[in-house]
Parts: C-alpha cells; structure tokens; sequence
C-alpha cells in the first residue's frame, strides 16, 4: 500500500473506494516524459501487444468476430484501424484501477456503448463468446502528431458496473499529456485495448517477443510501450527497455 494515497487501509470507508484507490505522486513514474515520441503503459496491468490485428486473431483473441469496426460499433471509426497494431491490457480485481493516457495528444472523439459483463480473462477471450465487443465500454481517440489517431477502449468485465472517462476529455479538442489520468473503473476485473494506425507505432521488442509465446507481461502505468515511427515534429528515439518480470496466466 506504500504506493497509494491513501496508504492505510483503514481510511478507506468502502470497498468500493479501496477499488478506485489513487497512486500517491511520483510512485509511476512516466517514461521520457517530455518525448511524444514514446508511448507508455496505461495501467497496471498484464500486457499482450500485437502488430495487427490478424495476428490477434492468430496468438490470443480467438472470437470470430473481433474486429476494431465491432469494438466501436462505428464503420467509419473502425475502417482506420483495419489492421491497426494493437496492445491488450487486463486488469485483476486487486490492481489499481485507473487509466492512463498512452500519448500527447488532443481529444478527437468520445462515445460511450451499452453492453453486458462477461469476464475478461484468457480463457475467456479464447471463448466463442466475442466478449471484447459485447460488454460495456467508452472509448476515445487522440489525435497526435506523432501517432496519428490513437484509439483507447476501456472494457468492462464482471461485476464492473460503470467505465468511466473522466467528463474533461469527453470533449473534443482538449489536451491530454501522456500519463493523464484519464479515468476508471468501478469493482471487477476489466480490460483495456490501444490500438495504433497502420505503420505508426514499433512496440517494444520485448513486448512483442513474448506475446508471440502467449505470455503476459506484468507492467506498472508509465512504462515504456514502444515508439512512433512518423511523425511531423522532430524527436530523438529513446533505446527499447527490457521487461523482466512475466506475469502468471492464471492471475
């Protein structure tokens, strides 16, 4: 508890509050903060990245009808990122459960869409059951410079009853720096999906390396996640970290 503020489980009234429970400032520090070049980590949480999303479909995500289109529920939306590169987060019921912004950018868009709670985990995203694009989620895209439009979908999962982006970036055209917070959810597990556009983002090669085995990656907010491979502005390309620590499937 030495990372949250409060620290002492006791000052927290209820369950409800423990869940949504806030770092203390400085315990994640966010990587190369002042390059929009690099990408970071949203949340505590395991981590699977892929390059496309065919190779979701190959390596983790077994629905059938997973698409970015269905996430969204917006043909227009989802015909940008056809083969987007995309990073998958999951959260257990005891990480935190705030969410961070992977870039600098402006708000592009917000929508919010109904939908049930199945459980998010990797038996169930092997499932015949397309629980990525059933359950409730909101979803923003950030316009950057140095990665185009970056898609945040925030997922729902069981006993999750609200997904909340926090009501300042549900509007266009307002800024957002990489590792804002930019909101939560309430009780459960739940499940977060960045997707980048075609060509516009390397991953850590690590990253990439252990999701290729099916093997999750416990990460902290503010990691490194990989960077831009375009951009209009100028930028120096930061040296990949290495990931150590390589989380239980069963957690």
């Amino acid at each position: 508890m030495d990372d949250f503020d409060p620290s002492d489980i006791n000052e927290y009234n209820t369950f409800e509050d423990f869940f949504a429970r806030a770092h203390k400032a400085g315990s994640r520090p966010i990587h190369r903060p002042d390059d929009a070049l690099t990408a970071v980590v949203v949340a505590d949480s395991r981590v699977v990245t892929y390059e496309s999303v065919a190779e979701t479909k190959k390596i983790w995500i077994k629905g059938h009808d997973f698409s970015i289109t269905n996430l969204v529920m917006d043909t227009q939306v989802g015909s940008k990122y056809e083969n987007a590169a995309v990073a998958s987060f999951r959260l257990s019921p005891q990480d935190y459960h705030r969410y961070h912004s992977p870039v600098t950018g402006k708000i592009k868009l917000f929508r919010s869409i109904p939908g049930d709670y199945y459980q998010v985990d990797p038996v169930a995203l092997q499932s015949q059951v397309d629980i990525l694009t059933r359950n409730r989620r909101a979803y923003v895209i950030i316009e950057t410079a140095e990665f185009g439009d970056v898609l945040f979908v925030a997922i729902g999962a069981t006993n999750v009853g609200s997904v909340v982006i926090h009501e300042q970036f549900q509007k266009s055209g307002v800024q957002i720096n990489k590792g804002d917070e930019l909101g939560h959810f309430q009780f459960g597990g739940s499940s977060i999906i960045v997707a980048f556009q075609v060509e516009r983002i390397k991953f850590d090669s690590d990253l990439l390396q252990l999701s290729k085995q099916r093997i999750q990656v416990s990460v902290e907010v503010g990691m490194s996640l990989g960077r831009g491979t375009r951009s209009t502005r100028r930028g120096e390309m930061s040296p990949e970290p290495t990931y150590a620590e390589v989380a239980d499937p069963n957690a």
